[in-house]
């Protein structure tokens, strides 16, 4: 099942491109396709670094996730299949060893990583702060409006989903995801 979820990631993550593309997309240069750490059986702490030599095929390795090691999107991109995947605590290492977290994107993963490890006032505090870079990042908005369910707070999770109405209307996925969150039809917070 969980090889099954990694590869839903996967492919939600690559499929997604197109719409990245359209200025939904990180702050950071597009990757090329990401290989997640634990499809490569790192350890954790460990990310997954393309090695190039002259006049020999490309191979991959798994190297400590430090700052400068591998690009900001690889980093991020690999930091987005381990959070979506349950491995929490280890997304946050891929996430830390970027140059430059400050961007709605890695800060709502942070937050995202925060939140689904149990750090729910840690994870609202990144939400917080790509909202302020970004106020009309919606997906910020959605996870922080499924943290605030799960803190017992239906009140302020309907008005992030009213903010989510306000800004991009209620036919988007992440209005739609909330909604079923408020409303109960998903508990996997």
């Amino acid at each position: 099942m969980k090889k099954l979820l990694a590869n839903s990631v996967i492919t939600f993550a690559f499929s997604a491109g197109a719409a990245l593309a359209a200025g939904t997309a990180p702050s950071t240069p597009a990757a090329p396709a990401p290989t997640s750490p634990t499809q490569m059986q790192c350890k954790s702490g460990y990310v997954v670094k393309t090695i190039k030599v002259k006049g020999k095929k490309p191979y991959k390795t798994c190297v400590k996730a430090t700052a400068g090691v591998i690009p900001d999107n690889e980093l991020y991109a690999q930091g987005y299949l381990l959070a979506k995947t349950g491995e929490y605590d280890w997304a946050l290492q891929a996430f830390g060893a970027m140059t430059n977290t400050q961007t709605p994107e890695t800060l709502t993963m942070i937050g995202y990583s925060n939140r689904k490890a149990g750090r729910l006032e840690v994870a609202v505090s990144y939400y917080d702060q790509a909202l302020a870079l970004k106020p009309d990042y919606v997906k910020a908005r959605e996870y922080l409006g499924e943290g605030y369910v799960a803190a017992g707070r239906i009140d302020l999770a309907r008005l992030q989903l009213a903010e989510i109405a306000k800004r991009v209307g209620t036919n988007s996925v992440e209005y739609s995801d909330l909604a079923k969150v408020i409303s109960g039809q998903v508990t996997n917070l």
